[in-house]
């Protein structure tokens, strides 16, 4: 259970009161494992309530599913669920915009495939499905559909690099005027150990954007290459872990078009003590729309940052509670400006023992 106030939880540039609320969040994890099969879940809901500038309950529902199962070549994977959760928690943080406070109800589907052909080379199959629907008139729902295929080599004990072909397809689904896209492309990456505690990742490669928006006048076609890239790097220490990451890639969203986003993260943890942990979370994002036509109006580039240090303490045995601070930033380049938020959470967490069972 949590209680959190914000100071602008809308991040709106117009006058406004702050927001109180509480979170109280059930949950459960199950898991089976056998020699070949690994099943997993973590079901949980919120039920959030917000008072003050913002007088509104709802539920939260988080329903995931993670299948592997192994033989001695192949590795069948799934992947996939069902998430119920607000705007404000995961698009914003996701594309760094988000035009109404509702719920999201979003169903994903991937199943994947690998299959080594020697003890270096594997190849690699998969399938991306999602549906995504909002519970407001001023977003639009979209259906994503792709595919992926490729190799992976192990170029070395400390070296690995993987080559895939995708194709991707979006479209909104109750839109007035329709827009869809398609980008096939290729990516490449490479995975390199320098240490036992230092990992980085490189990534990148073309997308071939082929874009159709429905207008009262007719269709508008448009074509684009755009080049997506990404890298990441951890390092273990003896009490700390940091992780950096940035990405540059098309996101789906409730405006009804493909985002754009350049994201740049740091996250960095610390264990204290045996009961006390803190961190820190700095997230950048910027975000320019693919197609600038969106709702009859326009999209505007954005900029959205935020900063979270928390601070944890398991205080008995099974209880553990958490304190944090986040300060957010957003601003359009529009008339609207720029708009600033602070907020506070204070948690306390109750994580009984587990039961297992085994024959």
């Amino acid at each position: 259970m949590k209680g959190v106030y914000n100071s602008n939880l809308l991040l709106t540039p117009f006058p406004h009161a702050g927001t109180y609320g509480y979170w109280v969040t059930p949950a459960t994890e199950i898991a089976g494992k056998t020699e070949r099969l690994d099943v997993s879940s973590r079901i949980a809901a919120d039920f959030v309530g917000y008072f003050g500038a913002e007088d509104r309950q709802f539920t939260n529902v988080f329903a995931p599913l993670s299948v592997r199962y192994r033989t001695d070549k192949d590795t069948i994977g799934f992947t996939g669920g069902l998430t119920r959760d607000n705007t404000l928690l995961g698009e914003l943080q996701a594309t760094g915009v988000v035009l109404d406070f509702t719920q999201r109800n979003q169903w994903t589907f991937n199943p994947t495939w690998t299959r080594r052909l020697t003890e270096k080379l594997s190849v690699q199959s998969g399938v991306q499905f999602s549906d995504t629907t909002y519970e407001s008139a001023r977003l639009v729902d979209y259906r994503l559909v792709g595919g992926s295929g490729g190799l992976l080599y192990q170029l070395s004990e400390r070296d690995q690099i993987q080559l895939l072909g995708s194709y991707t397809h979006f479209r909104t689904t109750n839109s007035p005027f329709g827009f869809q896209a398609s980008f096939p492309g290729i990516n490449m990456s490479l995975t390199h150990a320098f240490s036992e505690s230092l990992t980085g990742t490189l990534n990148g490669g073309p997308r071939f954007l082929s874009s159709t928006s429905q207008t009262p006048l007719g269709d508008i076609t448009a074509r684009e290459t755009v080049w997506l890239a990404g890298a990441s790097m951890t390092k273990q220490f003896e009490r700390a872990t940091l992780h950096v990451s940035f990405a540059r890639d098309l996101t789906p969203s409730g405006f009804g078009l493909l985002i754009q986003t350049h994201r740049g993260e740091v996250t960095g943890t610390y264990r204290i003590s045996e009961t006390l942990d803190c961190s820190l979370t700095v997230l950048g994002v910027l975000a320019s729309g693919k197609t600038k036509a969106v709702i009859g109006g326009t999209f505007p580039d954005s900029s959205y940052v935020s900063l979270m240090p928390k601070l944890s303490w398991r205080f008995l045995e099974w209880w553990q509670t958490e304190v944090s601070y986040e300060y957010r930033w957003r601003e359009f380049e529009s008339a609207a400006g720029s708009a600033q938020s602070h907020g506070t959470m204070f948690m306390v967490t109750y994580s009984p023992p587990k039961l297992s069972f085994s024959h």
